[in-house]
């Protein structure tokens, strides 16, 4: 069986990690986007190849775009959709004409991934991200003051809060509503005003009007996609479930059927992300492989370990409740029937060695991810040789 392409991300030139660290840790190609520029304006043609010449001065391919960050305005359908419809096409247009054809993005509502914790220690020293139903509701409850909000956590979550919350320095409570507000860490945070006014909009709008506001989206771009040959590779929701009164519409094996269903047509993708999608104990990810594998043209490979309360941690990539011999056995097998290879990418790593003392993004150190890569490759040419 043919292998999978080894990428890695890269946040460009304020990352931390170099794109010297990326070539030496073994990675083929480069996963990148334009993070300086504001989401919603067009990536003009010179921006997009001064960051690809950057990548191939090292001795690296720009791959895979993650992500052209999909406007609020479009996922609310606001009046101004129309607009940011025009700069998301122009921006596909001049990435294609740069060479540039396989496209990730997400469309969760206002936050991108969420956590509680971006260091929480383990048993080895090293840290990892975390994700703690309590500390959630805490915020919810008490800094967000969302109306309602008891009724979206478990008896056994809500009995706990009162304690966690009196447990809780004022630090790490301003250190929590930081994260929760950060979203994705190179990119500016909201405010709790902003998000209070996005949760009452995204209440009126629902879980069946985000899906129609999705298909209008990929039909307003459908047509730029199949004249250029662009791929659009969705992101599944992380954490796959609704939080802070948000809807989510990538969650689980019928919400991806959904997609595939309501654009059948091959420019419109799935990036199968087993750490969103194994953070669900409802997901059974080599069954998911099973029926939507044929639509999967990104991979993004990490794994987590959960509790009984749904609590969860980034575990090692070869550890935790994701049976990643099967998700890579059934990945390469998807793989050698494509007529290009699938790129995947070690998605986070944890902090550790060296980079303990080093300022890195949360997820992206380079030592965790090197590990994560070491062992995803190893594993994947086992199989490929078995």
């Amino acid at each position: 069986m043919s292998a999978l392409v080894e990428t890695w991300r890269w946040f460009g030139p304020n990352d931390p990690v170099s794109l010297s660290d990326i070539r030496q840790a073994g990675a083929k190609g480069v996963v990148s986007a334009l993070h300086h520029l504001p989401h919603g304006e067009v990536w003009t043609v010179e921006e997009i190849r001064e960051r690809k010449e950057l990548i191939e001065q090292a001795g690296l391919e720009w791959l895979v775009v993650e992500s052209v960050p999909v406007h609020e305005a479009i996922k609310t359908r606001r009046s101004d959709c129309a607009i940011y419809l025009e700069n998301y096409r122009a921006s596909l247009r001049n990435l294609a004409s740069c060479g540039l054809r396989l496209v990730c993005y997400n469309f969760m509502p206002v936050l991108d991934w969420t956590r509680t914790d971006l260091a929480i220690s383990l048993p080895n020293g090293a840290k990892a991200l975390y994700f703690d139903w309590r500390d959630l509701a805490v915020f919810d409850l008490y800094e967000l003051k969302r109306e309602g909000a008891e009724k979206d956590y478990s008896p056994q979550v809500l009995e706990q809060v009162q304690e966690r919350l009196s447990s809780m320095s004022p630090k790490r409570k301003a250190e929590l509503s930081d994260i929760v507000l950060m979203g994705v860490p190179t990119e500016k945070g909201i405010s709790l005003e902003e998000l209070r006014h996005s949760i009452d909009l995204y209440a009126q709008i629902g879980k069946q009007g985000l899906r129609d506001n999705w298909v209008h989206f990929m039909q307003s771009i459908g047509e730029v996609c199949q004249e250029e040959g662009i791929t659009m590779t969705m992101h599944p929701d992380d954490p796959p479930y609704a939080i802070l009164g948000l809807p989510r519409i990538v969650s689980n094996v019928e919400d991806l059927e959904f997609l595939i269903s309501a654009v059948p047509e091959s420019y419109n993708a799935i990036c199968f992300c087993t750490g969103s999608l194994g953070a669900g104990p409802f997901n059974n990810l080599p069954a998911m492989l099973d029926r939507i594998g044929d639509r999967v043209a990104f991979v993004h490979l990490r794994n987590v370990r959960k509790d009984a309360m749904g609590n969860f941690y980034e575990s090692d990539h070869l550890d935790g409740d994701v049976d990643m011999v099967a998700v890579m056995e059934k990945l390469l097998r998807i793989n050698s029937r494509r007529s290009t290879p699938i790129p995947f990418r070690p998605d986070h790593g944890h902090q550790m060695l060296d980079d303990l003392d080093k300022v890195t993004n949360p997820g992206y150190s380079a030592i965790g991810r090197l590990k994560g890569l070491a062992e995803l490759r190893g594993l994947m040419l086992g199989l490929s040789h078995s």
